[in-house]
């Protein structure tokens, strides 16, 4: 569920570094909001990140 329709954002993963430097595996999930668009003319109910919602990727419906 965690991934963006429009640009295809998902999870990523890494490595957590503490001050004393150990290590330990995190992830990074996107923030994915469940929004009505405008998908081939009809409203359509799509996962879209706010950074595409913000740059106007995803024509709202109202």
């Amino acid at each position: 569920m965690a991934k963006c329709e429009i640009c295809g954002k998902d999870v990523s993963f890494g490595i957590q570094v503490s001050h004393s430097h150990r290590r330990t595996n995190r992830t990074w999930k996107p923030n994915i909001k469940r929004v009505k668009a405008i998908v081939n003319g009809t409203p359509k109910r799509v996962y879209a990140c706010t950074r595409c919602l913000r740059s106007g990727k995803v024509n709202r419906a109202v």
